[in-house]
């Protein structure tokens, strides 16, 4: 238990939105993406996941880590309109409706409520992600209920204090998902292993140094100077202990800061590929489009609409 409680204290957790939604049409996103952990409590109507179509029941939640494919099928499941995750997050507001009226929460027909957030280890590993987990139902938690709903109504009032509640919240959300996992006995190899290197300071040094120069150079070269090994050791010593390489490590955090810059900036797609360490745009656009199933441009057009 010493192992995890050092993990949940390295862990950087972020708020990165709430809403309330109201189903519009019933739909089934085959590739559904997003780079966020999301928590989502089914207050009324029909969400299931899969392939398999398993169903959340009502006062359940669905937990999706970020970094996930996944099929994800919001109201009536018997004859849904299927739609790619670019159509859905180009055209959210024909299939979601956001509620901000704090007094109809839980209390709308075919609707639920999410949470997406961070949270890295070192403020540079993404910890669910991690863990190589699939997406997974959290039975009926009044703790973890409780606490989505204190987010949306903070969410949705202009009171004092409203981010650190949220921040505040947000981590309990985070400690009782892990708590859930290590109670239902949930990828419990997958932590051992996490614990043991998240432990390693060469490793640490390593996701350090990627994250403060994510537009750099970030051979497998200089990696191994910042390791102090050998450049043809240290593929195979990042692979060894996190079970992958580094450059496709080193790309999803290179897409994950532009989503970030996407979201947060004015910048042109050509000066955010450049940020992240893409000369060229081009091939930047065609791997963005690749790993999230959506234009760099469109992602963008996302955020400035509904945010939904």
């Amino acid at each position: 238990m010493e192992d995890y409680n050092k993990i949940i204290e390295s862990l950087g957790v972020k708020f990165i939105k709430a809403r309330n939604i109201r189903i519009l049409q019933p739909i089934v996103i085959k590739n559904f993406y997003d780079v966020e952990n999301t928590l989502l409590i089914l207050y009324n109507g029909d969400v299931s996941y899969g392939d398999e179509h398993q169903k959340v029941e009502i006062g359940d939640m669905l937990f999706i880590p970020g970094g996930k494919h996944v099929t994800v099928t919001y109201g009536e499941p018997s004859n849904p309109k299927a739609v790619t995750n670019e159509e859905f997050m180009t055209h959210r507001e024909h299939y979601f409706e956001a509620n901000r009226d704090p007094s109809r929460i839980g209390n709308m027909p075919n609707s639920f409520g999410y949470v997406s957030f961070e949270a890295k280890v070192f403020d540079s590993v993404n910890f669910f992600n991690s863990l190589d987990v699939p997406p997974f139902i959290i039975k009926h938690d009044e703790t973890l209920a409780q606490a989505i709903r204190q987010i949306l109504l903070e969410d949705m009032t202009e009171v004092a204090g409203k981010g650190r509640v949220i921040k505040i919240k947000t981590e309990e959300i985070v400690i009782e998902v892990i708590r859930y996992i290590l109670k239902q006995r949930l990828f419990v190899e997958q932590l051992v292993t996490n614990s043991t290197y998240f432990k390693d300071p060469r490793l640490i040094d390593i996701f350090a140094y990627i994250k403060d120069n994510i537009g750099g150079d970030l051979s497998n070269k200089v990696l191994a100077n910042v390791a102090n090994v050998s450049e043809d050791y240290v593929g195979q010593y990042f692979k060894m202990l996190t079970g992958i390489n580094p450059q496709d490590y080193i790309e999803y955090q290179r897409m994950e800061a532009a989503v970030g810059l996407l979201r947060t900036s004015k910048k042109s797609i050509r000066a955010i590929g450049a940020e992240v360490g893409y000369k060229d745009t081009a091939y930047f656009c065609r791997r963005f489009k690749m790993m999230f199933g959506i234009p760099a441009g469109k992602m963008r057009r996302r955020e400035s609409l509904m945010n939904v």
